[in-house]
């Protein structure tokens, strides 16, 4: 199992794999969207409570979660990359880490924006909303010392211990809820003995979150193709496969 997982090691393995999966993750992940989006804001009932506000949740607790999630992956790359000492691991980091930061920001908005008619407020320094602030920061901060060095081996070794001591940040953001007395309601989808969501609302979310973790996948997978053809540039695989291209 080790000697297939390390032969991705490799550039040019790593790049072959990322051109399979992204054509399995791409259509079937805009298909999901789409399914589950037009479900939920259109075919799901009104909830009793917040009425057509809660439609809102279609796309912020499928980016909330794959906020935690892409860091997490990214985090587990970067101990890959510090571990093992791979080149694609780090590529895999800062390939991700974009992409759980534009979720991370539409976590943000999105719960800001169903904040205000729930709230009262756009914004409340609330447990769970300041830590999710927080993990937006740290994508931040490790896309910004990556790039601060010239030397990506080294980039990429600082950028990944600062995603590694990051980590600690998601269990807050989990557990927040729990810990603190916050405005932020509690868990919803991952209550499955009692779930606080009807069964009608439930699936279409359940659908976009399936299809936004496909979307981040097939994205991080395309950008870490660029970043493999950025570092492989004068390689001659690479310069192979221009021109088998180009024929």
């Amino acid at each position: 199992m080790w000697k297939w997982f390390s032969q991705y090691a490799k550039p040019e393995k790593a790049y072959q794999l990322c051109g399979t999966l992204f054509r399995w993750f791409w259509l079937p992940s805009l298909l999901l969207i789409l399914v589950g989006t037009v479900w939920g804001l259109v075919f799901a009932p009104q909830d009793y409570q917040q009425g057509d506000s809660f439609r809102i949740i279609y796309i912020h607790v499928p980016s909330a979660l794959l906020s935690m999630s892409a860091y997490v992956a990214m985090a587990v790359a970067a101990l890959v990359g510090l571990v093992w000492q791979w080149r694609t691991a780090y590529m895999a980091m800062i390939a991700i880490a974009p992409v759980g930061a534009v979720m991370t920001f539409i976590a943000l908005f999105t719960g800001a924006a169903w904040g205000k008619p729930m709230w009262g407020t756009w914004w409340i320094w609330d447990a769970r909303l300041t830590s999710q602030l927080i993990l937006l920061f740290l994508y931040l901060g490790v896309i910004a010392l990556y790039s601060a060095f010239d030397d990506k081996q080294q980039g990429g070794k600082a950028a990944g211990i600062m995603a590694l001591v990051g980590v600690v940040n998601i269990p807050i953001i989990h557990y927040s809820v729990e810990w603190w007395n916050t405005l932020h309601q509690g868990a919803t989808i991952t209550k499955f003995d009692k779930p606080s969501i009807a069964p009608e609302m439930l699936w279409p979310l359940l659908i976009n979150l399936l299809g936004f973790a496909l979307f981040v996948a097939a994205v991080s997978i395309k950008r870490m193709r660029n970043e493999i053809v950025r570092r492989e540039i004068h390689r001659p695989w690479i310069k192979s496969l221009f021109l088998e291209n180009e024929k």
